[in-house]
């Protein structure tokens, strides 16, 4: 599938401000599951210089950095993309023998190189209790096969928790989110990422792209979790659809570290504060070609 999208994100300050340098998340990846054909992105103001990199995770960033004697009231920044997806069958892939079923034996080399998507969420001493109960009862009623334990997981946040959309906001603790049945898809994939890591699954949090409803003119970002499974890599799972991840979704970033797939990230200074108020336009296109 071929995608064109339109993003629009503006903030707008209460009393005039100088831009601190900003980080910018927003550059499609490009991959065995996605192409990149085209991007641009226009910053206004101009910046003073943009940089091109790579972060920890491989993430294509960029980074804006402005004149600091300027003073404004409005950070506008708008990016095109035309992205092609490849992978309309996600089931295509063979399992190593020993990561069949739950729990996993990992080789040493790998353990090692898991070991930051293994870990606790953030601010976190040990695994949310709730999350660990729930892997509990996912894995048992999977009887330890651990396509169907990602299946009945993606099942049950999609079908018994209510779905809401929070505009800005870290996201809740995997255990608030269980236990008040309704999370934004954010708070999903962080409840589906605790569970998983909490039987020995390697995960990662994605932001990006949904293709939604062709109908509907209504788009927002959207986030979803990936798991590494051992022979076939990564491979995504959206429970805000109770979907696999297919041609239908475009990746932007990826982390261990959810707080480290923020869109923009960036400080503003103003002498007394300034309030800011965020509002965006998504238009995505969808064609065969």
């Amino acid at each position: 599938m071929h995608y064109r999208i339109f993003h629009t994100t503006v903030y707008q300050y209460s009393k005039p401000v100088t831009l601190q340098p900003h980080l910018l998340r927003l550059r499609p990846r490009s991959d065995g599951w996605q192409t990149l054909h085209d991007f641009s992105v226009t910053v206004t103001p101009e910046p003073q210089a943009v940089s091109a990199l790579s972060d920890l995770d491989g993430n294509a960033l960029l980074k804006v950095w402005f004149d600091p004697s300027q003073s404004v009231e409005q950070l506008t920044i708008a990016t095109q993309s035309h992205v092609e997806t490849h992978q309309a069958n996600p089931f295509v892939y063979l399992l190593e023998p020993w990561a069949i079923e739950l729990p996993f034996d990992y080789p040493k080399s790998l353990w090692s190189q898991l070991q930051p998507y293994l870990g606790r969420a953030e601010g976190q001493a040990s695994l949310d209790p709730v999350a660990v109960e729930l892997a509990q009862e996912v894995d048992q009623a999977a009887n330890g096969n651990i396509t169907e334990f990602l299946h009945q997981l993606n099942q049950r946040i999609y079908t018994e928790c209510q779905y809401t959309i929070r505009e800005t906001g870290h996201p809740f603790a995997a255990g608030v989110t269980w236990r008040d049945k309704k999370g934004s898809c954010r708070d999903f994939a962080v409840l589906f990422m605790e569970v998983c890591r909490s039987v020995g699954l390697a995960t990662r949090f994605v932001s990006g792209y949904q293709e939604g409803d062709p109908d509907s003119n209504d788009r927002h970002l959207h986030a979803w979790v990936e798991v590494y499974l051992p022979g076939a890599g990564w491979r995504g799972y959206d429970p805000t659809h109770g979907l696999v991840v297919g041609d239908r979704h475009i990746a932007l970033v990826a982390s261990a570290i959810p707080g480290h797939t923020a869109p923009v990230a960036g400080r503003v200074h103003c002498f007394g504060g300034a309030q800011s108020e965020l509002s965006y336009q998504l238009k995505i296109h969808v064609s065969d070609q």
